[in-house]
């Protein structure tokens, strides 16, 4: 349940924690007592792309992000566009760089963001000019990436099976921190 949402946005009373019967049995929901709006906290769709550069995988670090961590193109579509117009966008805006061809890889669990990740591979040209929200990039050798265990890193090892290639997965910062916390 999203602790960030706390009061109904049509009425402003507090919202609680309220079971009803909906479709396949009760469920608990941050519900309104007053008015009887409902927060869903459905997950957000996310876009993200492989980008294939020059023969390479890009994958860039943001710059709020710990460690030396590098990932794959993400964003948010914009209403009125779609996925694909969507993920053209945020590569441009990103990277600056141009989309020649979009293939949809799949859609992708993100539980712990409560997100669903749309993947494209996405083959690209241009100089490469990042935004300021993102600090450097990397390419890679596709037998030579790494892949995570969550969200984008199996969209990024199903580009690479499509390949020819096994992915080999590491365990992400977030965890090495998280193991690091609990000593």
């Amino acid at each position: 349940m999203s602790a960030a949402f706390k009061f109904c946005p049509q009425c402003a009373t507090a919202l609680e924690h309220i079971t009803l019967a909906e479709d396949g049995g009760d469920k608990t929901r941050l519900r309104c007592p007053a008015c009887d709006f409902t927060h869903w906290n459905n997950p957000t769709p996310v876009l993200a792309a492989v980008i294939e550069y020059n023969g390479q995988i890009l994958l860039a670090r943001n710059a709020a992000w710990p460690g030396k961590m590098y990932a794959l193109i993400t964003g948010f579509m914009e209403a009125g566009e779609t996925p694909e117009e969507g993920i053209a966008r945020e590569i441009s805006e990103e990277t600056n760089l141009s989309t020649s061809a979009l293939k949809l890889l799949g859609a992708y669990d993100f539980q712990r963001m409560n997100q669903v990740i749309i993947a494209y591979h996405a083959v690209c040209h241009g100089d490469v000019k990042l935004s300021p929200e993102l600090v450097d990039y990397r390419l890679y050798n596709f037998e030579d990436v790494k892949c995570w265990p969550a969200g984008t890193g199996y969209a990024l090892a199903e580009f690479l099976r499509s390949r020819g290639h096994e992915p080999v997965f590491i365990d992400p910062v977030w965890r090495q921190d998280a193991e690091k916390l609990a000593t």
